[in-house]
């Protein structure tokens, strides 16, 4: 009698380690700003010549650009770490040459006009750990009205000079004109 209640305590016990350590394996919360990634493909049977990693936050109110985004201070273009571009192949960012690789994408919105920056100093989270001493190349763009929109997103569209890529948030819309090989090529 004496062992089986040994026994019985002693499987109570590694019962109860073994609940305990199934517990401490819950995942925490889901972010509130969930990250997005983006290919723009020249056509549908093509590989991939950018992609873009990005937090997608959400709008506090109508106007996001001066309230919740200040203007004319450097922003990571997202929500947590630092927006990534991965160019596959060489390409025009505006009028800079840039070759492939992997950059920061910061910005500095203004109301009217936006910069932007393409930085060499990758996996940084947010502005906090910007360093203009990294920075590849930088254009200003126009700032322009759209469509709200409540989640911060990238986008492509392909015109005939070229490719765009979008930043849209609110009622914001800036566009980044990008030349990749193929699209330069083709023109000549």
């Amino acid at each position: 009698m004496k062992r089986f209640n040994s026994l019985t305590v002693i499987m109570a016990l590694s019962l109860g380690l073994f609940i305990n350590k199934a517990v401490a394996q819950q995942f925490n919360d889901l972010d509130k700003n969930p990250h997005d990634i983006v290919y723009y493909k020249p056509a549908s049977n093509k590989t991939p010549q950018i992609k873009v990693i990005y937090g997608r936050p959400k709008a506090k109110d109508t106007e996001v650009f001066g309230t919740q985004v200040p203007y004319g201070q450097i922003w990571k273009t997202g929500s947590n770490e630092s927006t990534e571009v991965k160019f596959y192949c060489d390409v025009m960012f505006g009028n800079k040459f840039v070759k492939a690789g992997t950059y920061s994408l910061y910005t500095i919105p203004n109301k009217n006009y936006w910069i932007v920056i393409l930085n060499g100093k990758t996996d940084t989270y947010g502005a906090h750990f910007y360093d203009p001493k990294f920075n590849i190349a930088s254009i200003e763009v126009p700032a322009v009205k759209g469509q709200s929109l409540e989640n911060f997103s990238i986008g492509f569209t392909t015109k005939d000079y070229g490719t765009q890529m979008i930043l849209a948030w609110a009622e914001t819309r800036v566009k980044i004109p990008l030349y990749t090989e193929e699209r330069l090529i083709s023109k000549i």
